[in-house]
């Protein structure tokens, strides 16, 4: 995705809807000086009409014209949600209650009688620049939902269809009628559907962190108690490999190192780093590090793995990036845990040794103000609450 520009010199299309002739040459004019294309409409119906069939970058309304119905204009325009965002500058009187009725309607921004050219000029570049930036947001939340389900069908379809392979090879009795070598595959295609069930579930959470539907519970939590019961959930992945899984306290006590976060995110961040650290550590060990600072906790995760490339630790944490190694996942999990870590106000780190493991590290504060992130209409707003 490119960076967001925008040139205040191209040429941008206005709709001038106003029935005297005396407003609509000034109005026209000062417009089309500065470049803009201007179409004038003298009526309610084909103003209508002409935004519906071809919409303008801006509409330009007098609500003082007799025969057209300003306010009206601009309630349909913000109804239509087959339109994109059309900001509406109503033409004025400078009294209160046209202020009410133009925001009632949805109106985005007022000009007062008599119209001065340079704060005419003025607020159309302002609402053009809103204009372009809500485009931009709107092609950036498209592009990632395209991506998203390009990602989820590419990483589903492959095992899925070995999957359905498998189940199809049993039903044949291509593996004969001894049930421990039945067993033996069935256990394979149980490990499969738990890793196909951990991607969707990585994936539907990144993408209710990035549509803003996430809502965070902020409580008390105690990260030792959460370690320990990570380590012991994913301890028999570690058996299998014969890796040490262990968590430790540093030089602290289990009440220093409570934070206020939510227990689920904060829970399944610290199985991503872990089971991260379990999958690519062939031999030697995990160990989890829970520490008190000033401000916070500090949470390490080191492994005696592969390590990580220097070119490789520069997009870590990005969205669907992979690292080149045999075992790479589906790209999500580091970003969903930074997107956690993020939520909760605090920071992660990595540091790492080719072919000799890497230290994840976290810092989450004692306590902050919790936030949920809402996406309105138009724009990102941050609530925050205690």
């Amino acid at each position: 995705m490119t960076p967001f520009s925008w040139n205040s010199n191209s040429t941008e299309s206005i709709l001038l809807v106003d029935d005297s002739t005396k407003n609509v040459c000034l109005l026209k004019s000062t417009l089309k000086q500065e470049g803009y294309r201007v179409t004038v409409t003298d009526r309610d119906s084909e103003a209508l009409i002409k935004i519906v069939e071809s919409p303008p970058d801006l509409v330009l309304l007098d609500t003082f014209s007799p025969s057209i119905d300003g306010y009206e204009i601009t309630r349909q325009i913000k109804q239509n949600s087959h339109l994109p965002f059309i900001p509406v500058l109503l033409v004025t009187n400078c009294d209160e209650s046209s202020f009410i009725q133009g925001l009632q309607a949805g109106a985005d921004d007022f000009l007062i009688k008599p119209v001065e050219q340079n704060e005419l000029l003025a607020r159309v570049r302002s609402l053009l620049r809103l204009k372009h930036s809500i485009n931009q947001r709107d092609q950036i939340a498209r592009q990632r939902c395209e991506d998203f389900m390009i990602k989820l069908t590419h990483d589903l379809r492959t095992p899925l269809t070995s999957a359905i392979q498998l189940l199809q090879m049993i039903q044949k009795g291509n593996f004969g009628y001894n049930f421990s070598e039945i067993r033996k595959h069935l256990q394979l295609l149980t490990e499969s559907n738990q890793t196909l069930l951990s991607m969707v579930e990585n994936m539907l959470e990144v993408y209710q962190y990035e549509t803003g539907c996430k809502d965070l519970e902020f409580f008390l939590v105690d990260l030792w108690e959460l370690a320990q019961k990570v380590v012991r959930e994913l301890k028999p992945l570690a058996v299998v490999k014969n890796l040490a899984l262990n968590a430790k306290l540093n030089n602290t006590q289990p009440s220093a190192v409570k934070v206020r976060g939510d227990r689920i995110e904060l829970y399944r961040l610290l199985t991503n780093l872990i089971g991260n650290a379990i999958r690519f550590t062939d031999a030697g060990s995990v160990e989890i590090r829970l520490s008190s600072t000033v401000q916070g906790v500090k949470i390490e995760v080191e492994d005696t793995g592969i390590g990580i490339s220097r070119s490789e630790k520069s997009f870590l944490f990005e969205r669907f990036r992979q690292g080149k190694h045999q075992r790479r996942g589906s790209g999500l999990g580091l970003y969903l845990s930074c997107q956690i870590v993020e939520a909760h106000q605090g920071n992660i780190s990595v540091s790492s040794t080719v072919g000799k493991g890497s230290i994840f590290t976290v810092y989450l504060p004692k306590s902050h103000q919790s936030y949920q992130i809402r996406l309105n209409e138009h724009s990102l707003d941050l609530e925050q609450g205690l």
